[in-house]
């Protein structure tokens, strides 16, 4: 029996050290798409004055401790709102679920949404949307908050991965209109993942 258990625990070692290298390779490659697609100039936000020197973007190390796994409370019938953005452009939303996850033992919550313009197209059909500001923010990352994208679950949770923590187009180029991440959205923790702020040339 005593052999049996400490098989086990051997098994479930390995799971998790599976898993947290599955986790940080998806960190890695978000890094990578997201550094290719702002070297694009037709996929880049950035300006022209900047583009020009640009590297890389300036990334908080992975940290396997913002990778959560999130119980979802599902609200049905919620109604459209035009959510605000940074100009007078109010795109349309619905409340999707609200997301219920710990952070170094302590508990959480954010308001994830679906955007009602896209769910009618083919590649964002089961696209959802979590925008949010924490005590980093216009300290180590953009003042104006960031965001994670996140797809349709099969059950009532989700991984959310702060490593995958984006700024909005906002934080490069003042032309682009990008929504501001609501009060109910706000953490009263730092989240040390992600995209920091942008340091202009």
């Amino acid at each position: 029996m005593k052999k049996f258990i400490i098989i086990l625990i051997c098994l479930i070692t390995l799971q998790l050290s599976a898993q947290e290298n599955k986790n940080v390779k998806d960190s890695q490659k978000f890094q990578q798409k997201l550094n290719k697609e702002f070297a694009n100039k037709e996929e880049s936000p950035l300006t022209e004055e900047d583009f020009k020197t640009f590297k890389s973007i300036d990334f908080f190390p992975i940290d396997t401790a913002y990778i959560v796994e999130a119980k979802l409370n599902f609200i049905k019938n919620s109604k459209s709102f035009g959510m605000k953005t940074t100009t007078d452009r109010l795109p349309v939303y619905k409340l999707y679920a609200i997301a219920t996850f710990k952070i170094k033992g302590i508990e959480y919550n954010l308001e994830i949404y679906q955007n009602q313009k896209l769910i009618l197209t083919t590649d964002y059909e089961d696209y959802l949307f979590l925008p949010f500001t924490d005590k980093t923010n216009a300290v180590t990352s953009y003042g104006g908050g960031r965001y994670i994208d996140l797809k349709i679950p099969e059950g009532d949770t989700t991984i959310i991965n702060f490593n995958k923590a984006y700024n909005p187009y906002c934080a490069y180029n003042h032309k682009y209109s990008c929504p501001i991440p609501p009060k109910a959205n706000q953490l009263n923790v730092e989240i040390n993942a992600g995209v920091k702020a942008y340091k202009e040339h």
